[in-house]
C-alpha cells in the first residue's frame, strides 16, 4: 500500500505516519520542515519519500507528485492534512494577511493535493481514496475564528462536491472532522477542549474510517452528537449560547 501525507511533520500528520508505516505502508510525506521531515523518515525506518515544501506551492506539489508516482506508483490514499489555524478578528486589517494564509493553506492546498494524483488514480482503479481532514470548527462559525471556520466549512463543501465528481471512477472521497485532538495547534487553547483526543487514539480511528471508506465522520465520536445538535440550532438560539464563547487567541499557528 502506497499513502501520501501532507502536514506530516507534526500533529495528527505525523500520527498517521507512524500508524501506517507500523503497518509496512510506503508514505509520501510532505511538510514545510525538511529537518523534521527527514527526522520523521529516520524514525520509520527510512525509505519513505520527503518532500519539503509548502502546499499552497501547486507546482511545487505536482512535482512532489509526479516524483512519487515514479518511484511506487499511483498511490491508494492521499491525505490532504496540511493546515494552520489562527484567532482572526476582521475589524484588524492585520489580520487580513493572516486570513488569506489560512484559506490558501487549508482550502486551496487541499485542492492542490489532489490534483497531480486524480488522473493516475483514476486510471489505475481500485478500491482508492482521496481523505480530507476538516474540522467540527466549519460546520458553525466560531467566534474569533473567522478564518479558521471559514477554512474547514469551505473545506467540507468542497470536499463533498469532488466526493461527486470521483463517484463514477471508484474513488472514495472521505472528510474527516476532528473535535479536539491533543496537538501542538490546541495546546495554545486558553479554555476546556472536550472530548480531548490523543493523538495516537485519533490517528488510528481516521485509518480505520479511511479504511471503511466513509463519506464523512467526526472523530472523536461524542463530538459527532455534539455537531449534529449545533448544526440543528436555530440562529437566535446559537447566538445566544456562542456569543461570549472563548476566543482563539489572535495570530498564526503553523
Amino acid at each position: 500500500m502506497k499513502v501520501f501525507i501532507t502536514g506530516a511533520s507534526s500533529g495528527i500528520g505525523e500520527a498517521l505516519a507512524v500508524y501506517y508505516a507500523a503497518q509496512g505502508v510506503t508514505l509520501g510525506l510532505v511538510a514545510r520542515r525538511a529537518e523534521f521531515l527527514q527526522g520523521l523518515n529516520e524514525r520509520l525506518g527510512g525509505g519513505h519519500a520527503c518532500y519539503p515544501l509548502d502546499v499552497t506551492d501547486a507546482p511545487a506539489l505536482h512535482d512532489a507528485a509526479g516524483d512519487f508516482m515514479r518511484r511506487f506508483g499511483a498511490p491508494d490514499i492521499v491525505i490532504a492534512n496540511a493546515g494552520v489555524s489562527a484567532g482572526t478578528l476582521t475589524e484588524y486589517e492585520a489580520d487580513l494577511a493572516i486570513f488569506r494564509r489560512v484559506m490558501d493553506t487549508n482550502v486551496f492546498g487541499m485542492a492542490a493535493t489532489f490534483a497531480p494524483f486524480v488522473p493516475a488514480m483514476k486510471a489505475a482503479g481500485g478500491q482508492r481514496r482521496l481523505v480530507g481532514i476538516a474540522s467540527v470548527a466549519g460546520i458553525r462559525g466560531l467566534p474569533g475564528a473567522e478564518a479558521y471556520s471559514a477554512s474547514k466549512a469551505a473545506a467540507i463543501a468542497y470536499l463533498e462536491s469532488l466526493r461527486l465528481e470521483m463517484r463514477p471512477y471508484g474513488i472514495k472521497v472521505v472528510t474527516i472532522a476532528p473535535g479536539y485532538i491533543e496537538t501542538p495547534m490546541t495546546a495554545v487553547n486558553p479554555y476546556r477542549m472536550p472530548f480531548l483526543l490523543p493523538v495516537d487514539r485519533a490517528a488510528s480511528r481516521f485509518a480505520a474510517a479511511i479504511g471503511r471508506g466513509v463519506s464523512y465522520t467526526v472523530i472523536p465520536w461524542p463530538m459527532g452528537i455534539v455537531a449534529k445538535g449545533l448544526r440543528l440550532l436555530p440562529n437566535w438560539l446559537y447566538d445566544r449560547l456562542f456569543a461570549n464563547a472563548p476566543r482563539k487567541p489572535r495570530g498564526l499557528l503553523e
